[in-house]
């Protein structure tokens, strides 16, 4: 007999019941797709720009941090622009976005460039050791860790491109 609800009681039960998942795939997610197609053509062009500059195909530029355009901040650009341009950008998670992106694009363009100028002094005093020193025979340091002003410039503007494509496909 006390099984007839009341409308009060539908709706506080209901409000408790999780919702359905929503039924969007990632391959519809704008900012997370243009972050990534960003990041892919980036790396791409680096074969490119290494050949450009050094007159050689170096396939491991595919796959390497350094050089041009920086595939940092393609993507982390790439993410906030399509988010800016998806929810619009007076929102909690552009706000987000963006300083992510700027924390990115200063680390790539400061510390992780002055570590890769740092790295080639180093194995240059490395390989002026004697042979008989205990590190003589150490491998040496990645060199090509971080991105010039130029660099990261292009990789912001790589990631602004993608985004506003993405959007009009």
């Amino acid at each position: 007999m006390n099984e007839a609800m009341s409308v009060r009681d539908a709706s506080s039960s209901s409000a408790s019941t999780p919702s359905p998942p929503s039924t969007t795939s990632v391959a519809t997610n704008l900012p997370l797709v243009s972050a990534f197609l960003a990041f892919a053509i980036a790396q791409f062009l680096k074969l490119f720009t290494t050949w450009f500059k050094e007159k050689r195909w170096d396939s491991r530029r595919l796959f390497g941090s350094g050089g041009m355009p920086s595939s940092h901040s393609a993507t982390v650009t790439a993410l906030a622009v399509a988010i800016g341009l998806k929810e619009g950008t007076g929102g909690s998670s552009f706000a987000l976005a963006v300083i992510l992106a700027a924390i990115v694009m200063y680390d790539a363009s400061g510390v992780r460039l002055h570590a890769g100028q740092q790295a080639v002094v180093l194995n240059q005093i490395v390989c002026e050791l004697p042979p008989e020193h205990p590190l003589s025979n150490v491998r040496p340091l990645r060199e090509l860790l971080g991105h010039t002003p130029l660099q990261v410039a292009a990789g912001a503007v790589l990631g602004c491109i993608v985004s506003f494509l993405m959007r009009n496909s």
